[in-house]
């Protein structure tokens, strides 16, 4: 019960890696206040989380606006009294190559990966300042850091996360919180599982581990992060790729 006696927030927190978090967070012993776009998905990882023990409030909220974002963390500092963890993952992708990017495409993918994540930090930032403690935990990508081929946008907002992950942790280190990064390479989740099987299986071919991550996988991670276990690691971006692009 590595995070018994914690509240954590988790965005994007519906399905895959943002249920995935979700569910060990539970089993480790945290309380939860989880957040998607998609109310009814969020309120099953919300009942999930329940069964395993945990104080768990679904709420659905659309993270690139930063009015909705603000009223939602009043109302999870109502409910729980401070948030102790906060995981940055909610994000999708509207992949198109260079020359066939629409703005609104590309406005779209940045609002929620880069300021969606932005929001949250300056929603919750301000009550861990105050209690001289905190963990936050940025979900980026593999292709934040080598890009990648019709993922102009998802590239990019994730390349910033990392940017911003490291800013923020050079910031926020005097008050005793840490800010990390996660960079997941392919993972076994229902936007993967839609991608064309032969891209699958050229990701699959050039990673050392031959297979996708499960995205328990990556939940691992995020909680050994979460946990004290890594009091002092900040401004570090954990690449969880089976090898894949070292």
């Amino acid at each position: 019960m590595k995070l018994k006696g914690r509240v954590a927030v988790v965005t994007g927190a519906g399905q895959g890696i943002g249920k995935s978090i979700a569910l060990k967070f539970a089993a480790e012993g945290a309380d939860l206040a989880l957040f998607d776009i998609n109310a009814k998905s969020c309120m099953k990882t919300a009942q999930e989380s329940r069964d395993l023990g945990a104080m768990s409030e679904g709420y659905a909220v659309d993270v690139a606006i930063s009015e909705q974002v603000q009223g939602r963390s009043e109302q999870v500092l109502a409910v729980f009294g401070r948030v102790d963890i906060l995981v940055n993952n909610a994000g999708f992708d509207r992949g198109a190559t260079l020359l066939k990017v629409r703005e609104e495409d590309w406005h779209a993918v940045l609002d929620v990966h880069l300021k969606g994540t932005l929001n949250c930090i300056q929603a919750f930032v301000p009550t861990m300042i105050r209690r001289g403690y905190g963990k936050i935990i940025n979900i980026s990508s593999i292709y934040g850091k080598s890009g990648g081929i019709a993922a102009i946008s998802y590239s990019a907002a994730k390349g910033g996360i990392i940017g911003l992950t490291k800013s923020i942790a050079k910031e926020l280190g005097k008050s005793n919180i840490t800010v990390n990064a996660v960079l997941p390479g392919l993972t076994d989740t229902p936007t993967i599982r839609r991608m064309p099987e032969r891209y699958k299986k050229m990701i699959i071919e050039a990673t050392p581990l031959r297979r996708m991550a499960q995205p328990e996988e990556i939940a691992n991670v995020v909680a050994f992060l979460a946990s004290d276990e890594s009091s002092y690691i900040t401004g570090a971006s954990i690449e969880v790729t089976g090898g894949w692009l070292m």
